[in-house]
């Protein structure tokens, strides 16, 4: 990152909607900055699409004015009870968004996170904002234009890659604890270090984050998942307390217990190991989610059994029927993202216990049905999910891993079970049979699924009705 001069950041701002928001400020005689994420992306050479423009006087007098000039490519929104109104503008295929805010003054009641608002200077506004990297400011007023006004020293924290309160972090936190959240998001996209009394005071006004809805910790929570570097955004929530707070399920993985000498791992920092393995992977949102999520079944699983040390049985099956509880508690969306989710949480040791054993036809063939289209997915998750220290046996397993894809590729070309139904439907079993809707046609329809899947029958219909006939005939029926 580098300093920039007035003239540097005059350059910067050059382009036409900037100088139209000057002209109409002057016209109107009003002193107007942009501020916030605009101007600190400036500063590192980061894409900014969202204009925060700080007007000292009415925010909305002056979106009104600039949206008149704009014309019909300008779309406005006013939001009176806020004081603030947005334009978007729609030129040459890109849109850009101007939220226009009078500047204010804000005080706080303890037990909620709306403020009450009053007029006030642009030295009244900068105190109120969230981290001295969000505090600058930069003015359009022709006679001023490109002016920095920066009473923080926010691009010095940028220098040093410092998240920091422009004010006391305990008053910025207390007053508007989603704050905390937004700490912990911009240190982790940014990869900053937050300063020390700033962190300090995220453990301290940890128990404040209970009056934020659901919706906003979310919010910020699928930021940091978004990030380059999800993990250490859960780290630092673990380390300054919120994680127990805001995901105690995931808290829970935490620490490790010892019988005779015998530990087992800790899965929270497993987790985050595998976590960014996946990202470094190439792995979307939701994939992410499920290798937080992985084994998160593990605390309600762990036993100690003399014979084989710690053991987690069915941490996978648990841990995918918390998936739905987790989902509706955090608000995340309960449709076809959260079932994929699920399933691969309940698959993640299949392929495991595949590449731990010989690498059969009919257990590929059966991981394949039960994946369908998700399976690359799954075998993705599963190799981030080998991070034994002991080389051989990791350098084993993803040997096997390699196995399992070609005879993945290979099966799937030969035999198309991937999402496959079988080619004998339960209808035509009743229907050849004379049979009514009853047990006896489950029973044969599986005995055709078991039959493909294990390779002894192709996954042909005539092959399938074949084998239909003699399993009905040892059920005692006839198809005559």
């Amino acid at each position: 990152m580098r300093h920039l001069s007035q003239q540097e950041l005059a350059d910067l701002l050059n382009r036409p909607v900037f100088h139209l928001i000057s002209e109409v400020a002057d016209s109107l005689g009003m002193e107007c900055y942009v501020v916030g994420g605009y101007v600190r992306d400036l500063f590192l050479e980061r894409p900014s699409k969202d204009i925060d423009v700080v007007v000292v006087g009415s925010g909305i007098e002056l979106a009104r004015a600039v949206a008149s000039r704009i014309g019909k490519r300008a779309h406005l929104s006013v939001f009176k009870n806020f004081g603030t109104a947005q334009v978007k503008i729609n030129r040459d295929n890109e849109e850009v968004e101007l939220e226009f805010v009078g500047a204010r003054r804000e005080s706080y009641s303890h037990d909620s996170r709306k403020p009450i608002v009053e007029d006030g200077t642009l030295e009244d506004d900068q105190n109120r904002r969230d981290f001295t990297i969000n505090a600058m400011a930069v003015c359009l007023n022709r006679e001023r234009f490109g002016e920095l006004v920066d009473p923080f020293d926010g691009v010095w924290d940028l220098e040093d890659r410092i998240i920091a309160t422009p004010l006391d972090p305990d008053m910025t936190f207390s007053d508007d604890p989603l704050r905390m959240m937004r700490c912990i998001r911009f240190a982790t996209q940014l990869n900053f270090e937050i300063e020390e009394e700033t962190f300090n005071a995220l453990n301290r006004n940890r128990d404040r984050i209970k009056i934020i809805s659901q919706e906003r910790i979310t919010d910020e929570l699928q930021k940091i998942m978004s990030s380059d570097s999800p993990g250490r955004g859960i780290e630092l929530l673990f380390s300054c307390g919120l994680l127990e707070l805001i995901f105690p399920e995931l808290y829970a993985l935490h620490g490790t217990e010892s019988v005779g000498g015998r530990s087992h791992k800790d899965n929270l920092w497993h987790t985050l190991e595998v976590l960014g393995n996946v990202v470094k992977a190439g792995a979307p949102l939701w994939l992410r989610w499920a290798a937080l999520l992985h084994d998160i079944g593990k605390p309600r699983t762990k036993r100690w059994e003399a014979s084989a040390g710690w053991t987690f049985h069915n941490h996978n099956s648990v841990g995918a029927k918390m998936v739905p509880q987790i989902f509706r508690r955090m608000k995340l969306p309960t449709d076809e993202r959260m079932k994929y989710v699920e399933k691969l949480v309940a698959l993640h040791m299949r392929p495991i216990v595949i590449a731990d054993e010989e690498v059969t036809d009919s257990a590929v063939r059966r991981l394949l049905f039960e994946a369908g289209d998700d399976i690359d997915d799954l075998m993705t998750l599963c190799e981030a999910d080998i991070t034994t220290k002991n080389n051989d046996r990791k350098q084993r397993f993803l040997d096997n891993f390699r196995l399992v894809r070609l005879k993945l590729v290979d099966l799937e070309e030969r035999d198309r079970i991937r999402n496959f139904q079988p080619p004998v439907s339960g209808e035509e079993i009743m229907e050849s049979f004379h049979l009514p809707p009853s047990k006896p046609v489950g029973i044969i329809k599986e005995a055709i699924k078991d039959a493909i899947l294990d390779g002894i029958i192709p996954n042909e219909h005539d092959a399938a009705f074949a084998f239909a006939v003699t399993k009905a005939a040892e059920l005692g029926i006839s198809i005559d």
